[in-house]
C-alpha cells in the first residue's frame, strides 16, 4: 500500500510528494525545495520512517517544481524521470527561474525518459504515467490503480486546472487530456494530488470543477 507524504515547497507554495510503501524504498516526485530549511525538512522525513529514495519523478519540467533536483539528486544518488518532451524545458529551469529574481542549482540532465502507458515500479509498488499534454508538451500524471491515488502534477488541481498561457502550453490540448484521460481513464473514487494546493477526488473535481464540464470540452470540439 502506498503512503503519499505532501509538502508545500518554495514561495509559489508547490507540491512536492514522497510516495512509499511498506518495503521502505520511495520516490520522490517534484522536489520543488528553495531553502536548506526545505531540504531538510524532506530529509527527516525520510530519515525519521526508514525510507531508501529510489528515483525522482517529475510531472513536467517548469521550475518552481525542479528547483530542489539537483538537492535530491546529490543527497540521493538517484536517477530523474521525465517525459522527453520536457527535457528543453528542464535544461531552461535555472534561465527561466532567474526571469522571476529567484535562483537555482541546475537539475541534473542526465535523465529517463518516460511516456505514456510506462510503468514506474518502486518496492512493491507500480505508478501508471498518463500523458497529460496541454500545461507543458510533456506533462504526465502518476496513477495507482490498486492505491486509488493519482498525483497530477499542474494538469488537474481542485478546482480548476494548469494554465496554458506559457511557452509550450496549449489549451486545446489541455482540454483534450482532461476529457480523455482524466475523465474517462481515472475511475471517480480516485483521490487527486495536484501540484498546488489541496488534495481532492475525482467525485468532487467531476461535480464542481467547470473545466471537466461538457459545455467546456464543446467550446474547444474535442
Amino acid at each position: 500500500m502506498i503512503t503519499v507524504k505532501q509538502f508545500y515547497f518554495n514561495d509559489l507554495r508547490e507540491c512536492c510528494y514522497v510516495l512509499s510503501d511498506e518495503s521502505g524504498e520511495c520516490v520522490i516526485v517534484d522536489p520543488g525545495i528553495s531553502t536548506k530549511r526545505e531540504g531538510e525538512r524532506l530529509q527527516q522525513y525520510i530519515a525519521e520512517n526508514n525510507l531508501k529514495p529510489v528515483k525522482l519523478l517529475c510531472t513536467h519540467g517548469h521550475f518552481d517544481h525542479v528547483m530542489g533536483n539537483r538537492f535530491v539528486t546529490d543527497a540521493w544518488n538517484i536517477p530523474t524521470y521525465i517525459h522527453p518532451a520536457d527535457k528543453n524545458i528542464l535544461k531552461m529551469a535555472k534561465a527561466t527561474s532567474q526571469l522571476f529574481d529567484i535562483h537555482i542549482e541546475d537539475p541534473s540532465l542526465d535523465t529517463v525518459d518516460i511516456n505514456g502507458g510506462d510503468e514506474v515500479k518502486f518496492g512493491n509498488s507500480s505508478l501508471k504515467v498518463i500523458s497529460t499534454p496541454g500545461h507543458t508538451r510533456g506533462s504526465v500524471l502518476f496513477y495507482s490503480s490498486p492505491d486509488k491515488i493519482c498525483i497530477t502534477g499542474d494538469t488537474l488541481f481542485a478546482g480548476s486546472c494548469g494554465r496554458t498561457d506559457l511557452p509550450e502550453g496549449d489549451s486545446k490540448a489541455m482540454c483534450s487530456s482532461l476529457v480523455d484521460i482524466i475523465v474517462r481513464q481515472i475511475p471517480h473514487d480516485t483521490r487527486i494530488y495536484p501540484g498546488h494546493g489541496p488534495e481532492s477526488t475525482m467525485v468532487e473535481e467531476l461535480a464542481h470543477n467547470p473545466y471537466l464540464r461538457k459545455d467546456t470540452w464543446l467550446r474547444f470540439d474535442i
